[in-house]
């Protein structure tokens, strides 16, 4: 009986230890709790631009990596690539912005 609960709590600890290296970050790939950050901060870019009246939304792409968004997509005129940049930094949680917004 003995044996089996030893063997019991070793298995659980392996699993454990498992699931929690799962979970991990490194350098070129998030871990959960950086991956639901970067997907509210993606939405509040989002949502910014689109509340923001001189842009086009559907035409500027946001994508979010440890806190670093990168702004793509298309505008009708430069000062809107500077204008969303702009917005995307004054969400909270931006760490930088990669501006590849090009102008039609």
């Amino acid at each position: 009986m003995k044996i089996a609960k030893r063997l019991s709590s070793m298995l659980f600890a392996a699993t454990l230890v498992a699931t929690m290296a799962g979970c991990a970050s490194t350098a070129t790939k998030e871990g959960t709790g950086e991956f639901i950050d970067d997907t509210v901060i993606t939405a509040k870019v989002k949502a910014s631009i689109f509340n923001e009246p001189t842009l086009k939304s559907s035409e500027i792409n946001v994508e979010t990596f440890k806190g670093d968004v990168q702004l793509s997509g298309f505008v009708a005129d430069p000062a809107d690539a500077t204008k969303a940049a702009d917005v995307a930094r004054g969400v909270k949680g931006v760490v930088s912005v990669k501006n590849d917004v090009r102008v039609k």
